[in-house]
């Protein structure tokens, strides 16, 4: 294991201690994470079934809740649709917690290169979380943080994913190898796509670059190999989260499965 180049700056120090997540699927889901300090309901907004869950699930958890004004909520978000929650927003990891992580044999972990937009992210985390990846990689610098956007974006899943934000996405890579991660890297330049090989065998972890330039030079110079999406229509590219569930779905856990006893 390569020997830890002094201390890091916590990149948690600047994080708010509380940020407001709005729609009813998110503020569900950070009410069954138990990370919810407060719901407020709009007074006079129609009851549903989602509106009568989030209810439930915060009595349950013995999280208050208030009725607020729709100025109020209006000012968190256009589309609050009447319901929002004051959030602990989840600790990540740094370089060092990444390298101690105790993962198990057939993890899959997705490395985001310098994803700035938070609706992307979010919706990468979504993708992720849902396909029963291990852990979420990002970059500290020129990378959207966890945001109320991202938290909502990902419909929770944010809350759940342990999410490590690391300086240097190479360097992490590095870690993750002395770690028996296998790494590929999603390049549309790469000559190999999904459709040609099976994903490799044990601990993967599959890197996802930024959505004007794709990987850093460093970045693809670290991956093990590099595959591409195969376009068979007219438009080029996918954006970043939708090239991500596409090989997690498609490519994946397709083999994961397979080779299951």
């Amino acid at each position: 294991m390569p020997r830890d180049r002094g201390r890091r700056r916590d990149v948690t120090a600047d994080r708010p201690l509380e940020v407001v997540v709005t729609g009813r699927r998110a503020v569900l889901e950070a009410v069954r994470a138990g990370v919810t300090n407060q719901v407020l309901v709009a007074r006079g907004a129609r009851s549903s079934s989602a509106l009568r869950d989030v209810v439930d699930a915060a009595a349950s958890a013995g999280v208050a809740v208030r009725n607020a004004s729709r100025e109020e909520l209006d000012a968190f978000a256009e589309d609050h649709r009447g319901v929002a929650a004051r959030v602990r927003p989840p600790r990540t990891l740094g370089e060092r917690e990444l390298a101690e992580y105790r993962f198990a044999d057939g993890a899959v972990v997705v490395v985001l290169d310098g994803i700035e937009d938070p609706q992307n992210l979010g919706a990468a985390a979504r993708s992720a979380e849902a396909a029963g990846s291990a852990m979420l990689v990002t970059r500290t610098r020129r990378s959207a943080d966890v945001t109320s956007a991202a938290i909502r974006a990902s419909a929770g899943a944010l809350l759940y994913l342990p999410h490590a934000r690391v300086a240097n996405i190479a360097r992490a890579i590095e870690r993750l190898k002395d770690l028996g991660f296998t790494i590929v890297g999603l390049d549309e330049r790469a000559s190999t796509s999904v459709l040609d090989a099976p994903p490799p065998d044990g601990r993967l972890a599959v890197v996802i670059g930024s959505e004007g330039t794709g990987l850093a030079r460093l970045t693809r110079e670290s991956c093990d190999a590099l595959v591409s999406l195969p376009m068979l229509g007219r438009v080029g590219s996918l954006n970043a989260s939708a090239s991500l569930a596409a090989v997690l779905y498609g490519w994946v856990l397709p083999s994961r499965r397979a080779s299951e006893p």
